[in-house]
């Protein structure tokens, strides 16, 4: 008997009352399966981020170099972009709009990768599918490395966009060792190492590009391609050494589909939005479950399309170096790293919706304080809530997906809500732009937060599943 009503997300199937002992022995691998996966999570994302800040030396070499034809036919599409936009024709911007053609390239490969990896795992286990990404994203860094004109590189991307499902994996590995209790616990590490990686892996990025003479003619970015690749093989070495099976056999799921239509499921949009790989799950979890991804891809197209036009914003406005747009992104993720380390790991279960809405909310002054900011003062303070929005949001909405769905189909309802996710990082920043250069600084950012009103009123409508 329930002595008090609360609002709360189901449990897992295997969570039941246990002994305090075998309680406690279950925390206790709980928590170190949570560091592995952190551990694991910084190492990809150190090498992954390295290469951020190198994109506009790299293309400016290849501009000058590819003989192949395909950078001049991709800086050409670019250019037309630009001039619908009515874009300045400066060095800087084109750096910026090359590396979101590649950075949108990158996510559309991972919309439709990462259901097909989340499925595979729920019925080949999530390590073997872990390790078998590991591979490929390594596989991806030995191209870079051999990259000496345009087309390689561009293959690489397409191979790290291939196979870069370790997140989501990760997410689900989380979800299968976690209850409802801890999982916030896990979803916030995961966050923390996010942040983590993109402070350090850019700054060791930056390194390298003032490193003249590591960038020799016909030695091309070697010395950090390589440094990625070993950074990559640890990770897999890690995770081979001390990453166990998370998905025992008889959970597993029978197959991946063995009709056209449930393979298609995977990988059309509309079947995406609504679910529909997922089975055997009522009417109200299928209900819950497109309304949290709907949100969720509303929310984060209007956060990375922002997020991306800040660069052009702190360049026109306050005549921002380089350097100091690095260090805003350290402020940033600083923010989120404190955030994620301290606060969020410390939800308690049954908040995750409300510190999301309260996360969503905050970007709407943010994003007003960011439009009319004259000064530095008050651009870093708008930042400040836009970190805070973007520290909390994601951990807590993948907290709430998890608690929905039959255990033996984890892996695919988090692959569908990574690939919600980077479908709307590849469209978002083309959009955002658009309304930058066409409307004005101002306009885009007051569009958003009248546009953030809508992922806000449909969280609002997520009914938890289960009353005690």
């Amino acid at each position: 008997m329930v002595s008090t009503r609360r609002t709360s997300y189901p449990e897992p199937a295997e969570v039941g009352d246990q002994p305090e002992g075998g309680s406690e022995t279950k925390n206790s691998k709980t928590h170190g399966m949570v560091r592995i996966i952190f551990i694991s999570l910084v190492l990809d994302l150190l090498a992954f981020t390295m290469i951020l800040p190198l994109f506009p030396t790299l293309l400016d070499y290849y501009g000058r170099h590819d003989e192949s034809g395909l950078y001049a036919s991709l800086h050409h599409s670019v250019d037309q972009f630009r001039e619908v936009l009515q874009i300045p024709d400066t060095k800087k911007y084109n750096s910026v709009l090359f590396g979101g053609v590649l950075g949108s390239l990158f996510s559309l490969l991972q919309f439709v990768t990462s259901p097909v990896i989340g499925a595979a795992s729920d019925v080949y286990g999530r390590r073997s599918v872990m390790l078998v990404t590991m591979v490929g994203i390594a596989l991806s860094y030995v191209l870079w490395a051999m990259s000496y004109n345009f087309g390689i590189f561009v293959l690489a991307r397409i191979v790290g966009g291939i196979f870069k499902g370790n997140v989501s994996l990760s997410t689900t590995i989380v979800t299968d060792i976690s209850t409802t209790k801890t999982r916030g616990k896990g979803m916030a590490m995961i966050g923390l190492a996010f942040s983590v990686g993109f402070i350090v892996g850019p700054m060791i990025g930056a390194y390298f590009a003032t490193k003249g003479g590591l960038f020799a003619e016909g030695a091309w970015a070697v010395t950090p391609a390589l440094l990625a690749l070993t950074l990559s093989i640890a990770d897999l070495l890690f995770v081979f050494a001390f990453l166990k099976e998370t998905l025992p056999q008889e959970k597993r799921a029978p197959s991946m589909g063995n009709s056209f239509q449930e393979r298609q499921n995977l990988i059309n949009p509309f079947s995406l939005f609504r679910f529909s790989a997922v089975k055997n799950t009522n009417t109200k979890e299928m209900q819950i479950l497109q309304q949290l991804g709907l949100s969720y891809f509303l929310y984060l197209f209007l956060f990375s399309g922002l997020e991306f036009t800040l660069t052009f914003l702190v360049h026109i406005r306050f005549q921002y170096t380089s350097m100091q747009q690095g260090k805003m992104f350290v402020f940033m993720g600083l923010i989120m790293a404190a955030l994620q380390g301290g606060y969020v790991r410390r939800i308690k279960p049954g908040q995750e919706k409300r510190v999301a809405l309260t996360g969503m909310l905050i970007l709407i002054p943010a994003f007003v304080i960011i439009a009319f900011s004259s000064g530095s003062f008050l651009y870093y303070l708008g930042l400040a809530l836009f970190s805070i929005a973007s520290g909390t949001v994601v951990p807590c909405m993948t907290t709430i997906v998890t608690m929905y769905g039959p255990e033996d189909q984890k892996g695919t309802i988090m692959g569908i809500f990574r690939s919600l996710g980077a479908l709307s990082r590849a469209f978002g920043p083309a959009a955002a732009s658009a309304v930058y250069w066409g409307a004005g600084a101002g306009v885009c950012y007051i569009w958003g937060a009248v546009l953030m009103v809508f992922p806000i009123y449909i969280l609002t409508r997520v009914i938890p599943a289960k009353t005690q």
